[in-house]
């Protein structure tokens, strides 16, 4: 006889809770992979149509406004057109908690639950959350923004950085990136707290709305992303000190826009009302401002020499170019969560990081990893950025919590555009005062015309949406960048023939036309600020032997009395590749030139008429300033063979480098 197996009520009524829960698991997994199959999909449409653009020659709509446009169409899908009803049934309106915890433990029949906190609904909003299943399943976190896409957009800015137009135009970038975003934050933070005044005074305005968050609107919407104006630049190759200023100032104001939000949301004056004026707490402001930039900045660059350092000591790792890349990425990647868990801004610091990894790791890289690291950030930086746009337009739809105010919409628009001329124009003024080229108008008015607003704009903006001074500024940056993208961004081929600014512009070529004459050339030295020059021979001469197999070796640049210490700290590579042609980081960044004459134990030298000049061993010292004028005009035009550096300078009348090339490779 079968022994019979006997279940009370409460094991058949859990197996059954069991089942059920498995049931619900699997639905949702279901749902959250068509979820990220809707993203792909708008990420594919986006690049045929991309094709199709690019193969037509279309650039009235850069690939940014496509995905906008793409992501737009599916949130009015799942907005009007489907519907999955949440399980939300036995609302309970009795609980009654003095605070909104994250987490809940909630006691039912004798078992404990825990509950996430997702928000907060008003109570005639309970229906509408029984039936919005799917726009809250395409709504992410914000700090997926923060933490996954954002690092290989800013990283990507730092690394592909060519310098040789960036450090002729420093001077200007850093005034327009740093003083430009602070004027134009205050600027635009004082036009609104005027138009929200007047909201309160026409009853417009249903919540709170302090100056501090007139001034935080003012700081996010000072971040300009140009990426539609720079890629046509590019395409059409437009003057290279334009494009410096377009691409150096969106690169350095994100920076300075991400820290100047956060010191403005830490204004904390003492007292009961916290949005006063106070000096102290605005220096204590002004303070963390300048620390939490300079912490983060110094962050970024010790991770780049560390990593440098990694690949300078374990040389052998070049022969394993899978390895190498990985721990690239991973030790690039890992400097924004870095800067984050210490309290610094990860922006900043992978910004920083991109550029120092540029300049000295990517020297220490195999040729293989070098093509690997540049291919793969242009990729991440491709797709995050494309995908942050794609949801820009899914969120116009899908977020529940809009508010739309026409006058503020209006004011934020006047504020936009004229903070941006509060920074373009005055300080061209003031620059022009002390440049040898000058920022032209059309050059200015173009600048004016491309500060288009993005990525980091919608990511400061959606990070924190619990007030209703937050939704109404998140709902208007939406449109704002919206504006700017498809208008500004679709009429640059406009603005640049109104304007009437030169395309088809060869870089190289617009140099050495530039400088006819001795006089001319040395403007180079004039227009480079007298820190850098220092510094770059400080660099070229110490750090780059120091912390990579590229520079000249130490036992060159230290006295002889240095001897030892020399030879301990120069790779040994240094001097195995004195017999190999060595490619350096032209394609990235400025190249070194004749910044060192010694090189080795022969210092050869070719002029324009032909002559050759060679020397022994011998120690030339920091380098000149005519060295490091050619530098940075005919920086690309060099080759490094047998350790020997062979310089070419040429005539100006002549073609830039193609016949002295030719005659060197006979």
């Amino acid at each position: 006889q079968k022994p019979t197996w006997s279940s009370s009520p409460q094991e058949e009524d859990s197996a059954m809770e069991n089942i059920v829960t498995e049931k619900k698991a699997e639905e949702s997994h279901r749902q959250d992979s068509v979820d990220l199959l809707i993203f792909i999909l708008l990420l594919t449409l986006t690049i045929l149509t991309i094709w199709l653009f690019k193969h037509r020659r279309f650039r009235f709509l850069h690939e940014t406004g496509l995905a906008m446009i793409y992501g737009l169409i599916v949130g009015v899908i799942l907005r009007y057109a489907i519907h999955l009803p949440r399980d939300v049934s036995n609302v309970s309106k009795s609980c009654y908690v003095n605070a909104s915890p994250p987490t809940l433990l909630i006691n039912v029949s004798g078992k404990f639950y825990e509950y996430t906190l997702k928000g907060e609904i008003s109570a005639n909003e309970v229906k509408d959350v029984q039936d919005n299943e799917m726009l809250r399943k395409v709504t992410f976190d914000p700090e997926v923004f923060f933490n996954i896409l954002l690092p290989p957009i800013i990283f990507h800015a730092g690394y592909s950085l060519k310098r040789r137009h960036f450090f002729r135009n420093m001077g200007s970038i850093l005034a327009f990136a740093f003083l430009g975003t602070v004027i134009s934050c205050f600027f635009i933070g004082l036009l609104m707290y005027g138009c929200v005044t007047l909201m309160k005074q026409v009853g417009q305005l249903h919540g709170d709305f302090f100056f501090t968050d007139c001034l935080f609107f003012g700081a996010i919407v000072s971040a300009t992303d140009p990426v539609t104006v720079l890629a046509i630049f590019n395409e059409l190759h437009v003057d290279a000190d334009l494009y410096a200023l377009l691409f150096g100032e969106s690169v350095l104001n994100d920076a300075v826009a991400v820290v100047l939000s956060s010191s403005i949301v830490a204004y904390q004056p003492q007292g009961d009302n916290s949005h006063t004026f106070e000096a102290m707490a605005l220096l204590k402001s002004f303070g963390m401002f300048l620390g939490v930039f300079s912490g983060s900045f110094a962050l970024g660059v010790a991770t780049g020499v560390f990593t440098a350092l990694i690949s300078f000591h374990f040389y052998l790792l070049r022969d394993f170019q899978l390895l190498e890349t990985a721990l690239f990425f991973l030790m690039s990647w890992s400097t924004f969560l870095l800067a984050e868990a210490c309290g610094f801004t990860g922006v900043v610091s992978v910004l920083f990081c991109g550029i120092t990894q540029a300049h000295y790791t990517y020297n220490n890289l195999s040729a293989e990893s070098q093509d690997r690291t540049k291919q793969l950030f242009e990729l991440l930086n491709f797709l995050a950025e494309n995908f942050i746009f794609s949801y820009m337009g899914l969120t116009l739809f899908t977020f529940q919590n809009h508010v739309f105010n026409p006058m503020f919409i209006v004011g934020a628009f006047l504020a936009v555009f004229l903070g941006r001329a509060a920074n373009i124009y005055p300080l061209s003024l003031l620059l022009n005062l002390g440049r040898r080229y000058k920022i032209r108008s059309n050059f200015q008015h173009m600048m004016m015309f491309a500060g288009l607003r993005g990525a980091m704009t919608f990511a400061l903006s959606i990070r924190d949406t619990a007030t209703y001074a937050r939704r109404m500024m998140f709902s208007t940056t939406l449109l704002v960048v919206f504006f700017t993208v498809w208008i500004c961004g679709g009429g640059t081929m406009q603005m640049l023939s109104c304007q009437r600014i030169r395309v088809g512009v060869d870089s190289d070529q617009d140099n050495s036309m530039s400088f006819t004459d001795g006089s001319e050339r040395r403007s180079t030295k004039q227009e480079s600020a007298w820190l850098f020059r220092i510094w770059y021979n400080f660099d070229h001469n110490y750090l780059k032997p120091i912390l990579t197999h590229s520079g000249p070796p130490l036992t060159a640049t230290l006295p002889p009395c240095c001897g030892p210490l020399a030879r301990f700290l120069t790779s040994p590579q240094a001097y195995e590749n004195e017999g190999q042609l060595k490619d350096d980081d032209s394609d990235l960044i400025l190249t070194d030139g004749d910044i060192n004459l010694t090189y080795g134990d022969i210092t050869v030298s070719t002029d324009a008429s032909g002559s050759h000049t060679s020397s022994g061993l011998g120690y030339t010292g920091a380098a000149t300033s005519d060295d490091l004028d050619r530098e940075l005009v005919y920086g690309d035009h060099e080759l490094v063979m047998r350790g020997t550096r062979l310089v070419l300078p040429m005539d100006d009348s002549e073609p830039p480098f193609t016949d002295s090339y030719n005659h060197l490779r006979m």
